[in-house]
């Protein structure tokens, strides 16, 4: 599974930081989901190989500006790139709204179908998205219904015992194939042959949860039990949140950490900063405020993220920063 971050800045971009936004997709994909989708993420691709022709779904988090206004725009050059294909778009309902109103106002007519899912609405499940994860919503804490949504592999395949099947005896061929599907077989001397006793158990699904805004990073303690990776957002240090006060609702990065280390989270991303936190060394406030004090409370793998990054999470669990060039044109 790899994630790319497109905009990792909190309410208006700075010079190194576009605002939100973020793609999933297995390796070596080139079918992918777009999380969030702040002003200028159709320039942030440009970098990138990822095509909207090739684009699943986008998922919105919440209604703030910083994590939709770059709809309207990707939605338009979507169109004028030839794609066809229905494009999900899933996240609370005043986002149906919005880019409806989008499209009276500037006559936008797309030779593409949009289709909604709004899950703040009773009873509305993502399973029918027919894409290459399994999604799920958590509602968070934010000024407005804000949610996260986690990513979970689907469609694993069963593994067969090669060693056992050599060791029995059993000729590579079609009827390998067959115990894989989980079809019994008989050989032709008569043997019946089980395939559960030849089928390795399943990998667990890996899973990432990616979180819109939230200053109650608790919300998540159920679902991010069994995640191997956490996206959350980390806009202030502590001591800043302080001063800001909890009109903002957002968090701070000891909160984060703190959770993720509480409940034994192998990978944490951080990302969401306020612009204030620049690549300062010397003097405060600076980035590495806020790496640092996620450090004194979290001793797992521990990320910032960056725009343009690139991170990998590998069958074992472990998420590295690829960070190549490799994703770029």
């Amino acid at each position: 599974m790899e994630i790319v971050f497109l905009g990792t800045s909190a309410g208006t971009p700075t010079k190194t930081r576009n605002v939100t936004g973020l793609a999933i997709h297995r390796v070596n994909s080139k079918k992918w989901c777009l999380v969030d989708c702040g002003e200028g993420t159709q320039h942030q691709l440009l970098h990138t190989k990822l095509s909207l022709t090739q684009l699943q779904a986008i998922f919105i988090t919440h209604i703030h500006g910083d994590h939709c206004y770059g709809l309207p725009g990707l939605l338009a050059s979507a169109a004028m790139q030839g794609r066809t294909e229905p494009l999900w778009i899933v996240g609370p309902s005043e986002i149906q709204t919005f880019i409806k109103l989008m499209q009276t106002a500037v006559h936008l007519n797309l030779n593409y179908e949009l289709k909604y899912k709004c899950i703040d609405e009773p009873n509305n499940t993502l399973d029918d998205l027919a894409i290459e994860f399994d999604v799920k919503t958590t509602e968070l804490s934010h000024r407005v219904p804000s949610f996260a949504y986690s990513f979970s592999e689907n469609r694993l395949s069963n593994k067969l015992d090669v060693d056992k099947l050599a060791q029995d005896k059993i000729t590579r061929g079609k009827l390998w194939g067959e115990l894989q599907q989980g079809l019994d077989v008989q050989l032709d001397d008569g043997r019946i042959i089980y395939a559960q006793d030849y089928l390795l158990p399943i990998q667990d699904p890996r899973k990432i949860i990616i979180s819109g805004d939230n200053d109650d990073p608790s919300l998540l303690t159920q679902i991010a039990k069994t995640a191997n990776v956490l996206v959350h957002e980390a806009t202030y240090t502590q001591d800043i949140a302080i001063k800001v006060g909890s009109g903002p609702q957002h968090s701070y990065a000891k909160l984060v950490a703190q959770f993720a280390n509480d409940i034994g989270l192998d990978n944490l991303v951080l990302t969401h900063f306020s612009p204030r936190y620049q690549y300062a060394i010397n003097s405060s406030p600076s980035i590495f405020d806020i790496e640092n004090e996620a450090r004194t409370v979290y001793s797992n793998n521990l990320f910032l993220a960056n725009d343009f990054d690139r991170f990998i999470l590998n069958k074992q669990g472990v998420l590295t920063n690829a960070n190549s060039h490799s994703v770029f044109k």
